[in-house]
């Protein structure tokens, strides 16, 4: 079962690109890396292990992710319930992201997504299906200035 504990990671380059990725089991669906913490995990090693899961991208080669100290709780998809512990509803997800200075190759999981696209960041705010990861995309370009300085 999984947790209702999670991590987003925000993937961009200097030039404020976000990878998104499409959900195999919701084609047409894109989003940021997502996954759910295991056992007692620490979330910036939930972050780290979803991300090189779900795109082969290693954060230490690029400088590691950055905690936003931003969480968001959700509503759970009642068809994705099944996959929590009886009675979850709702998940906790903490937002992080990894600056990258330009699109790197990604290597999907086939069994998690089926494309993956690199966009301006107001096109991947658009596109995301997702509330959450339409606000950290939409934070993106404040957050990436405090970030240079």
């Amino acid at each position: 079962m999984k947790q209702p504990v999670s991590t987003l990671v925000l993937v961009y380059t200097g030039e404020l690109d976000v990878l998104l990725l499409e959900r195999a089991d919701y084609p047409g669906s894109w989003q940021s890396v997502t996954g759910s913490r295991e056992d007692e995990e620490p979330l910036d090693r939930t972050a780290v292990r979803e991300l090189a899961e779900e795109t082969g991208i290693d954060a230490a080669a690029h400088g590691g992710v950055v905690d936003w100290h931003m969480t968001n709780v959700f509503e759970i998809y009642p068809k994705w319930r099944g996959r929590y512990p009886p009675g979850t509803t709702h998940n906790s997800e903490h937002v992080y992201a990894l600056a990258l200075p330009a699109r790197v190759p990604v290597r999907l999981a086939p069994r998690e997504h089926l494309s993956h696209a690199w966009l301006p960041w107001r096109e991947a705010a658009g596109r995301v299906f997702s509330w959450s990861n339409r606000a950290a995309i939409l934070a993106l370009p404040a957050r990436a200035r405090r970030s240079e300085r």
